[in-house]
């Protein structure tokens, strides 16, 4: 009977722990940064919570890791944000990222998914960690899932696989783009190892963006990669198509929202756009709305038709975000408008 018993365990065993695997989901952060990204970057939190939310929604057990492990330091986020309250004020998640388990210790575990947290933390600390690499080759070819978003396609540069190939060698990607950089990453930028848009096209891959800080995912097979942080929400749930489960219902965060809408408006459907808004403003970010304008503005350079989205966008806050500054930023964009004509 005892002999019966620990052969019907052993029997059960592989299929447990597949089971297991098949629903375990591992989030990757930097550990690199100190006191808010002022002396040296960390990862976003941002991004670790809008996935974290995403993933857990869809029954997915979540562990979190850094390179060393223990306390990790965010760049400087809101938490008034929905997600970011949702992530601090829940126990359970709140621990794994005050004690975030080391890339060593998670080393021989088995992953349905990997997912790179972005921030420009990531740019130093996780492209030289060769447990991640390992982890990320191992889980890949065993049939996992990989994704990144932001910075984080930082660390699928140079992951070697069996036969010789790269992971990236030929794959369609996307990651924070130069223009991005240019915009938003001035202060780290002498620092970077490598531009990250870059980075990626001398891996072998095929880049591609969307105009800045508008949501952005490639999925190439089992292979899913986000833009910028606001293509978190969207690669996360990528991911979770290609472990080939269906997506929960969810309800876009007023950011999320606002990107959508902007996105809208460039893609020509301005009107239906214009309409949805002026419906329900309180439904939207109008701030993010006006800002992404005013930084559209900026790097357009001779860009005619990307000043006049920027002046449209701009102009759509306008009525419910008067600032001297988006008041100039309008007047400026026009005025180069007009030298174009």
């Amino acid at each position: 009977m005892m002999l019966s018993c620990t052969l019907g365990l052993l029997i059960a065993a592989p299929a447990n722990a597949a089971e297991n695997a098949s629903n375990r989901v591992l989030l990757v952060v930097s550990g690199y940064g100190i006191d808010e990204g002022k002396t040296r970057p960390g990862f976003e939190m941002d991004e670790l919570t809008q996935a974290y939310a995403v993933f857990s929604d869809n029954g997915l057990q979540i562990d979190i890791a850094s390179p060393s492990g223990g306390t990790v330091v965010a760049d400087r986020f809101n938490r008034n944000k929905p997600y970011n309250n949702r992530f601090l004020t829940d126990p359970v998640a709140a621990a794994k990222l005050t004690g975030t388990r080391s890339l060593t210790s998670v080393g021989k575990e088995k992953y349905a998914a990997i997912f790179i947290i972005g921030g420009k933390g990531s740019m130093f600390d996780l492209p030289v960690n060769t447990d991640l690499k390992t982890l990320i080759a191992t889980t890949y070819e065993s049939g996992g899932v990989i994704g990144a978003v932001c910075h984080g396609p930082a660390v699928l540069m140079n992951v070697p696989l069996k036969g010789g190939a790269s992971l990236l060698e030929g794959r369609s990607v996307t990651g924070f783009s130069n223009e991005e950089e240019a915009q938003f990453g001035k202060g780290w930028l002498p620092s970077f190892p490598v531009l990250l848009e870059n980075g990626l096209r001398g891996s072998g891959a095929k880049y591609s963006e969307a105009p800045i800080m508008l949501n952005h995912v490639v999925t190439d097979g089992r292979l899913v990669t986000g833009q910028n942080p606001a293509s978190t929400a969207a690669a996360a749930e990528a991911v979770i198509k290609a472990m080939g489960r269906t997506l929960a219902p969810r309800k876009p965060w007023a950011d999320e929202r606002s990107m959508g809408l902007i996105s809208q408006m460039l893609g020509g459907d301005k009107a239906k756009a214009q309409a949805s808004f002026n419906a329900d403003p309180k439904l939207y970010d109008v701030p993010l709305i006006a800002m992404w304008g005013f930084f559209r503005a900026q790097s357009a350079g001779s860009d005619r038709a990307a000043l006049t989205h920027a002046v449209e966008v701009m102009e759509l806050a306008l009525p419910h975000f008067s600032r001297p500054e988006l008041v100039s930023g309008i007047a400026e964009a026009r005025s180069k408008i007009a030298k174009m004509q």
